[in-house]
C-alpha cells in the first residue's frame, strides 16, 4: 500500500491549518505565562507572534495564504471579543460615569501625543508616507486602526501590525513604568493602559484590578471613537 506523506509545502496550505496553529500558539503563550507566575515580558501574544512568524518562514508561506487558510477568522471574532472586555465597565459603570469629562480631556491629550510621538519619530527616522501615514494610528485598537489608516492613505497590514505590537509592548512595560513614576491609583493606570495599549493592556488589567480594567475599557473605547474623528480630519486639513 502507498502511503505519501505530504510535503510541508502542501501541510501548510491544507483547510484551517493557520487557525488550529494560532490557537495553538497562544495557548502555549497562555501555558507559559500561567508557568512564570503572570510575569508581563511571558506575553501570551507576544509568545504567539514568534512562534508563528517562524512557522511561517519554515513552511515558506506568506501572509496572504495565512489569511486565507484560516488565520483570517481570528481577526472575524477580535471585534466580539474587544466588546467583551465591556463587563467591568458595566460594573463600575457609575464611578466611571462621574469622571466622565476629564476621563475625555486626558483621552483627548494622550491620544495625540501617542499618534503624534511616533509619527514624528518615524519622520526623523525617514519613513516612507504610507509608513508614517499607518503608524499614527498605533495606539487604537486594530479593526478600527485599519479602518482609520485606509481612510487617511496608509496600508491596512502595517497599521494592524504596529497596534499590535504597541498593544504587545504597553502590556510587557506600562504597569512597571506606571509603578516606577509612583502612579498607583488604579483608575489613572487603567486609563492610561486602555489609551496606549488598548485591548492588549486591557486584558491585562482585568487579571490585575476590575476597576482599572473599567477604566481601560473607557480609555480604549474613547480613543478609538475619538481618533477616529479627529485624525481623518487633521490629516485632511495639512494634506496638500
Amino acid at each position: 500500500m502507498n502511503m505519501t506523506v505530504p510535503s510541508t509545502g502542501a501541510f501548510a496550505t491544507l483547510p484551517l491549518v493557520w487557525l488550529v496553529a494560532t490557537i495553538a500558539a497562544f495557548q502555549l503563550g497562555t501555558l507559559l505565562n500561567r508557568l512564570s507566575g503572570g510575569l508581563p515580558i511571558i506575553n501570551p501574544v507576544l509568545i504567539a507572534m514568534a512562534l508563528l512568524i517562524g512557522a511561517l518562514l519554515v513552511t515558506n508561506v506568506d501572509y496572504p495564504t495565512y489569511l486565507r487558510e484560516g488565520g483570517g477568522l481570528v481577526g472575524a471574532i477580535l471585534g466580539p471579543a474587544t466588546v467583551a472586555l465591556a463587563i467591568p465597565l458595566y460594573n463600575n459603570a457609575r464611578h466611571v460615569g462621574r469622571t466622565m469629562l476629564p476621563i475625555i480631556c486626558a483621552v483627548l491629550v494622550g491620544g495625540a501625543i501617542a499618534a503624534g510621538t511616533a509619527f514624528g519619530l518615524a519622520w526623523l527616522l525617514g519613513a516612507p508616507d504610507p509608513v508614517l501615514r499607518s503608524i499614527a494610528v498605533k495606539s487604537v485598537t486594530a479593526p478600527i486602526a485599519i479602518g482609520i489608516s485606509e481612510q487617511i492613505g496608509g496600508v491596512a497590514s502595517l497599521a494592524a501590525a504596529f497596534a499590535v505590537l504597541t498593544g504587545v509592548t504597553g502590556t510587557v512595560m506600562a504597569t512597571y513604568l506606571l509603578d516606577r513614576a509612583g502612579v498607583s491609583c488604579w483608575r489613572a493606570q487603567g486609563l492610561a493602559m486602555g489609551i496606549t495599549a488598548h485591548g492588549q493592556g486591557t486584558a491585562r488589567m482585568l487579571t490585575l484590578n476590575e476597576t482599572g480594567a473599567a477604566f481601560s475599557s473607557v480609555g480604549m473605547g474613547l480613543n478609538a471613537f475619538l481618533t477616529a474623528i479627529w485624525l481623518p480630519a487633521f490629516v485632511g486639513l495639512i494634506s496638500p
